[in-house]
């Protein structure tokens, strides 16, 4: 279960050898942004290394590969894909059609290294079309598991100002939440950008959240642990949750129809909500009494 996705540039070998130790749920390893034209190829193999000798097993690995619309991208696939990471992300996605192509190459390469489980992808959406395109994006191929929006190149696309309170991303966050889960996929928002302000994060997170966000992206380790704490469900509402199963057995047991739990009633999606609670709180080790 993810909440934290943590950015690490590529070209960075200290950073690589520290990846899995800084409590981030997923480690987004660069190819695209943070390198430059020039160490591209270097980078790359510098990933390919890491991913072949160094232990990530306490967190999924995503590789930002190169657009498509560079020469980069494809040899990204070629010389990634046999290492098995856990999904791979395009940047700059506008369509189905990016998907597509994407899911063909990576299919192409696992047949000839005869790799059986499939990669996925999870489609970054940073531009305008992409936003208007996102269901489109999200339902374009069963390797697709989530979208990513990516405020700093939307931003300039939209021909704005990027702003911590973020008001001209907010279309864009609601269009793709709902474009995700009407795809029945996650989906994860974009990193709040000062390091510094660790309130304006929280902030940030928790109107991310509440927008259906499944998780926050970070571009810095200290921004973590506060995604996490977001993201997780608290005590009180593990509580909650586990009375509204408790209640809902018992409605069952005694063949009643209506019910009320704290003088509310309980429909079908208070009891949805209360499934996914407990979910995730299974998924992140919490402990639930039977």
């Amino acid at each position: 279960m993810r909440r934290s996705m943590l950015f690490m540039p590529g070209n960075s070998s200290g950073m690589l050898l520290n990846a899995d130790a800084l409590g981030a749920d997923s480690v987004i390893l660069d190819l695209e942004d943070a390198v430059s034209p020039a160490e591209k190829d270097s980078a790359r193999i510098l990933v390919r290394n890491a991913l072949r000798y160094l232990d990530y097993s306490n967190c999924e690995i995503i590789i930002r590969i190169n657009s498509i619309d560079t020469e980069f991208w494809q040899k990204d696939l070629e010389e990634i894909i046999p290492l098995k990471p856990h999904m791979i992300m395009p940047p700059k996605v506008n369509s189905a059609k990016d998907v597509q192509i994407v899911a063909n190459y990576i299919k192409t390469v696992e047949k000839k290294h005869n790799i059986k489980n499939p990669i996925y992808i999870i489609p970054l959406i940073e531009t305008a079309l992409g936003v208007e395109n996102a269901f489109e994006i999200a339902s374009s191929s069963e390797r697709v598991k989530a979208i990513f929006l990516g405020a700093e190149d939307l931003t300039a696309d939209l021909r704005c100002k990027r702003t911590k309170k973020g008001d001209e991303i907010f279309y864009s966050r609601g269009r793709i939440v709902t474009a995700a889960r009407a795809a029945n996929i996650d989906v994860y928002d974009t990193p709040f950008t000062d390091v510094e302000d660790e309130e304006g994060l929280r902030e940030d997170a928790i109107f991310a959240k509440g927008l259906g966000f499944t998780g926050k992206a970070a571009i810095s380790p200290r921004h973590v642990l506060t995604i996490n704490e977001v993201f997780s469900p608290t005590v009180e509402e593990i509580e909650y949750a586990k009375e509204v199963m408790d209640i809902i057995r018992v409605a069952k047991e005694q063949g009643k129809g209506a019910i009320s739990l704290r003088g509310k009633m309980i429909d079908a999606p208070i009891v949805a909500r209360a499934k996914q609670t407990l979910e995730m709180a299974e998924a992140l080790g919490g402990i639930l009494n039977e």
